[in-house]
């Protein structure tokens, strides 16, 4: 989808701009946004408009996809986000996983550390102008008068209804008495949620980790039969830490670095831009370069990767010339040349949601949210309208498969390309294709974001192709010596893109988002 918003009206002539924290305050180009559940994109839409920064606007979208979205977001999970902050000219990473903590001798299922409120918190503190109270105030306004159920919530829940409508906590938030679950344009209330949400809108998210609520929190959790200490919540504070950087040329495209995805999204950028390979290649080739160098970023994970995800080499050296060129080594981009396995096998879990914001100024945010389970784990804390993420697993339950991506242009402190994906194992290969088609290639968003998509099994050596009635990206595949098979939708991409850069030319810039899932896509002010 790829959308565009007219500019709020600003009373008759001569009239005098609302103030900072209104709605209408910013007169022309405000930003954009785009994620996977529409009702939090227009109130970051809001945000934009009211004058608030980028990271304004991703705290106050967080919040509302916990309320909106919560089979892949909220106060339970955690995420990863990259931002890029214009004043400053400097790009971080800022992580803010929910990891698992000590099983108790009531515990029937392992629950993760709440993350995202801390999370959310230390991007506010380092880049929010408006006040914190102010930003989740329609969070807590919607989880208190209630929301329609947004279509993906509805499928979302479709897929799991019947296990997790058998926590009683959670079938009073997403069921009927009748045990069914709510369906498509119902209303879904959270009065619990939104009490907590106003504590933490009111006393900061401190009191949840080592405040009052903190042991009112364990205490729930214990009831829910999940897995938290107040240990556990006191250590879990959110980092802030380099990039995973790939620079070509003028311009630098950061990564997440592990233990999230953007060990193997770096890999896969850098092999594509080495030499200009993507550049350089004729059409039919394209398809066959970004399966190709996507698998051999899956096998070299399998070298590098550590149990939980941490890479034992220096996440500078995992993009260095000398593995790149290794790695490319006996690629044939006219064929396909089988990879030797790496590492055990093991699959990504697929639950996560992204959003990418842009501000006016030149700021950009980039996230990837999950539970690390659709719905978690299932289990909403009583009292509280938290639901509980399920614990992180090395076996893919966990940040190995976010994947946000910022490209800069440094040397004129510039956003060119803002995007995440999610999706699991598939979420890599969908990020480097939009990327790749839309950076590289000179290709719209829109339709990149649209395009055909395939995933390469490294266990298997098979490539899945999506099912499409347009055969041409299986034709070229199989031509090129892949053995195919056939999967429904593969990752969802959202994301922003201004070629001549953002500021100065807000004009030129596009957003989308992935016609695979539900979201929504808006440049806030664009006349």
């Amino acid at each position: 989808m790829l959308a565009v918003l007219a500019a709020v009206a600003v009373g008759g002539c001569g009239a005098s701009r609302p103030p900072v924290g209104e709605v209408g305050n910013v007169v022309g180009f405000a930003g954009a946004v785009a994620a996977d559940e529409p009702r939090a994109v227009l109130v970051a839409r809001d945000v934009l408009s009211s004058g608030g920064t980028a990271a304004d606007a991703a705290v106050a979208l967080a919040f509302t996809m916990a309320v909106t979205n919560p089979s892949s977001a909220g106060l339970g999970g955690g995420g990863v986000c990259l931002v890029h902050d214009h004043k400053g000219k400097k790009t971080e990473a800022l992580e803010f996983f929910a990891g698992s903590d000590a099983l108790g001798p009531k515990t029937t299922r392992a629950t993760a550390v709440p993350a995202m409120p801390r999370g959310m918190y230390a991007l506010h503190s380092r880049y929010g102008r408006l006040r914190w109270e102010s930003l989740l105030v329609p969070a807590e306004n919607l989880a208190r008068q209630g929301e329609t159920v947004s279509r993906s919530l509805a499928t979302d829940l479709s897929m799991v209804a019947g296990p997790l409508l058998e926590d009683p906590e959670a079938r009073k938030v997403l069921g009927h008495s009748d045990g069914s679950a709510l369906k498509e344009g119902e209303r879904i209330v959270q009065l619990d949620l939104a009490a907590m949400i106003g504590r933490v809108r009111s006393q900061g998210p401190g009191s949840l980790y080592v405040g009052s609520d903190a042991r009112i929190l364990v205490e729930a959790v214990a009831a829910a039969g999940g897995s938290l200490t107040l240990d556990g919540l006191r250590k879990t504070t959110p980092r802030w830490t380099e990039t995973l950087q790939v620079r070509v040329d003028n311009t630098t495209a950061h990564f997440a670095p592990p233990p999230a995805a953007g060990g193997m999204a770096g890999q896969a950028w850098a092999m594509l831009n080495e030499d200009e390979a993507y550049r350089k290649a004729d059409a039919d080739v394209r398809d066959n370069l970004l399966v190709e160098t996507a698998v051999r970023a899956v096998a070299d994970r399998g070298r590098w990767m550590q149990p939980g995800g941490a890479s034992s080499v220096a996440p500078a050296e995992l993009v260095g010339k000398e593995r790149i060129a290794s790695l490319r080594a006996g690629m044939d981009p006219r064929r396909h040349v089988p990879v030797p396995a790496q590492g055990a096998a093991f699959t990504e879990n697929p639950a996560a949601a992204g959003f990418v914001v842009a501000d006016a100024e030149g700021s950009a945010v980039a996230c990837t949210l999950t539970m690390n389970n659709q719905f978690g784990a299932g289990r909403i804390a009583p009292g509280t309208g938290i639901l509980l993420a399920a614990a992180a697993h090395p076996a893919g339950r966990g940040p190995y498969a976010l994947a946000p991506m910022l490209l800069v242009k440094h040397n004129v402190n510039e956003v060119l390309f803002a995007a995440t994906a999610s999706g699991g194992g598939a979420a890599v290969p969908a990020l480097m294709g939009v990327a790749a088609q839309t950076v590289l290639g000179g290709g719209a968003l829109a339709d990149a974001v649209a395009a055909p998509r395939a995933y390469a099994h490294l266990w298997t050596d098979a490539v899945y192709v999506e099912q499409t009635n347009d055969k041409t990206l299986a034709e070229r595949l199989e031509k090129m010596g892949h053995r195919l098979g056939a999967v429904n939708a593969l990752g969802r991409v959202n994301a922003i893109s201004c070629p001549e850069g953002l500021p100065p030319k807000p004009d030129l810039c596009r957003v989308a988002t992935d016609p695979r899932g539900s979201g929504y896509a808006v440049i806030s002010g664009k006349d």
